[in-house]
């Protein structure tokens, strides 16, 4: 078995980082709406509070990964530009999906939306994150604050999702390849 160094770094941006973002922020969602109907607020121990307040870095943590890795890493290598005479564009996912009006449009609608909407996400939850850490224990007493709250991390895994599926539809299209090849297992096994 071997893979590409690209689509190596391809998969954490996408699988590890992504997905574990997306799947984070779900939790939070429910958490959060379970809260609002909850009869009594949950008390936690002073661990709670600490394993909390992880959990919300964790994923502030992961969801910046995605982005980052996404714009400053695979982003440069979906946007190279292939030289003059070359008609192999597997190395050059943009101008591949663009040769072919069968997969134009994964790039004029798919790619435009993933840069752009994927900023939503962690900024969204990293405001989340933040009045949750801070305001804890006054949130219960202000319900517009509550469901301000409910709403943005709505948002963050709205705008998550979306860049998550125009992600994983461009790579089936256009996978980001190249670089060095890492062998999982020997030659020859």
């Amino acid at each position: 078995m071997e893979i590409s160094l690209r689509a190596l770094i391809t998969l954490i941006h996408g699988m590890l980082f992504g997905a574990f973002f997306v799947m984070a922020t779900y939790g939070l969602v429910v958490e959060l709406y379970r809260s609002v109907y909850a009869e009594q607020p949950l008390k936690l121990t002073p661990q709670g509070d600490s394993r909390e307040r992880l959990y919300l870095i964790c994923m502030v943590g992961l969801g910046w990964a995605a982005v980052l890795t996404g714009a400053y890493v695979s982003y440069p290598w979906y946007r190279a530009v292939p030289p003059a005479g070359v008609t192999d564009l597997a190395l050059y996912p943009r101008f591949l999906l663009k040769s072919s009006a069968v997969t134009a449009g994964w790039h004029d609608l798919g790619m435009e939306w993933k840069e752009h909407v994927a900023w939503i996400a962690p900024i969204a939850v990293t405001m989340v994150a933040y009045v949750l850490t801070r305001y804890r224990l006054s949130i219960r007493e202000h319900p517009q604050v509550r469901t301000a709250i409910l709403v943005f991390a709505v948002v963050a895994l709205g705008a998550a999702g979306v860049a998550g599926f125009f992600g994983a539809m461009l790579n089936k299209y256009a996978p980001v390849n190249g670089g060095p090849t890492i062998h999982l297992r020997g030659k020859g096994q």
